[in-house]
């Protein structure tokens, strides 16, 4: 089948608001190349489950391409309608498993050295798409807050945020009392002052996270039913005959609720966007602090809030891969490591910020970093000196309004 022989039947077994998006761009989708109509499907059968800032870029995108003129839309197009596609990717049922179908195409592109002209196609299409775009007006600068080292004790021969405190103020005497609670109201106060969907988050990576109002919450704990569900298969995939890690992939990201035998929470954005996370995560099934870093990192790329919380918890000591998936059924506590776990975070921290620092508005984000319950904190804000040390005692009120002001 090729793209100029779809119909409006062939998007009959797509969710509701998919199915609608795509019978309307009908016209657009019998125009374009098999080496590109997959990548907008892809995007559009998961509409019903996408983010608002998702759903736009979509809708901007087809906007796009429709608008185009016709002889610019064929030029555009021209680098992969030329590309040698096998027969088994043109009989692939494309419409209905779009991302399937592109995991097999990448393979074919890579194997036929066809991957570098593509890459360079794809490159200059999202160039040039992300050009004819009007930049959306944030309601206020981006901020993230991230607290790490919970668990750990005041002496650690750890240096902490090398790198974060090139990029804003150390600062060295934070007196921690009632520090999260602090830090909880002025982000709720934030969320009150700046309500939108999907705009304020919570993600959390121990046994249980704190509601606060008007964010949307993600807590490792929380998911450990799908967790155990997930290690389940995986430690059947490993422990077979013949372990397929390809086939594992695929099995994963089939994965819903309902297939694990756990039931939705009824949002659906936020079910999708936890399930993927440990889907297609690597660690993130295993490990709290991968989790929370992947979190941060996907809720920053697909979500694009205004405020991000992240808190780190003391992950479990590295075992084997045996002995880590079954540990997540055992009903004994699994060992701590609250020092190593430091270190994931303080790096995890710093992702953070960089992932922050792709989205629009990066020159005006704020950035606080708190060693929880300790007395070191970096701050990065317009307002703070790059590569500087404050000294003077300071409480976690004064810290977190540098950071919101």
């Amino acid at each position: 089948m090729t793209p100029s022989q779809l119909t409006t039947a062939s998007f009959d077994s797509y969710p509701p608001r998919a199915k609608r998006l795509a019978v309307e761009s009908l016209p657009l989708l019998q125009q374009l190349p098999l080496g590109f109509t997959p990548f907008l499907l892809k995007e559009i059968i998961d509409v019903d489950v996408k983010f608002p800032i998702e759903v736009k870029e979509l809708d901007d995108q087809l906007a796009y391409l429709k608008t185009l003129p016709l002889e610019r839309r064929t030029q555009e197009m021209s680098p992969f309608a030329s590309l040698t596609l096998k027969s088994s990717l043109e009989s692939f049922d494309w419409v209905n498993a779009p991302g399937q179908f592109l995991e097999q195409l990448s393979a074919h592109l890579w194997a036929t050295h066809q991957m570098d002209g593509f890459r360079s196609a794809s490159e200059t299409y999202v160039r040039k798409f992300h050009a004819s775009l009007t930049p959306i007006a944030l309601p206020a600068p981006r901020v993230a807050v991230v607290l790490i080292g919970q668990g750990v004790g005041p002496v650690s021969s750890y240096r902490l945020f090398v790198k974060l405190q090139r990029e804003g103020t150390l600062f060295t005497k934070v007196k921690p009392d009632n520090g999260l609670e602090v830090i909880h109201a002025a982000l709720e106060e934030r969320a009150g002052k700046y309500p939108a969907p999907y705009s304020h988050w919570y993600l959390d990576g121990g046994a249980s996270a704190s509601s606060l109002k008007g964010f949307s919450t993600v807590s490792y704990g929380q998911l450990a039913p799908v967790r155990d569900a997930l290690a389940a298969k995986m430690l059947a995939a490993y422990e077979a005959q013949h372990f397929d890690p390809e086939m594992l992939r695929t099995n994963l990201a089939r994965s819903t609720f309902q297939s694990l035998g756990i039931k939705p929470t009824g949002d659906g954005p936020l079910d999708h966007f936890s399930l993927t996370l440990l889907t297609e995560g690597s660690g993130t099934q295993i490990y709290s602090t991968t989790f929370v870093q992947w979190a941060a990192r996907e809720a920053l790329r697909r979500a694009q809030p205004v405020t991000l919380f992240a808190r780190y918890a003391p992950r479990q000591r590295e075992k084997s891969m045996d002995e880590l998936l079954s540990g997540t059924k055992s009903s004994s506590k699994p060992e701590t490591d609250p020092n190593g776990s430091l270190i994931d975070a303080d790096m995890g921290a710093y992702y953070t910020w960089l992932n922050q620092q792709r989205l629009p508005g990066a020159d005006q984000s704020r950035f606080l970093v708190w060693f929880e319950n300790q007395s070191q904190a970096v701050a990065i804000s317009p307002g703070q000196k790059r590569g500087s040390v404050d000294a003077f005692s300071t409480d976690i009120a004064t810290l977190i309004q540098k950071v919101l002001a």
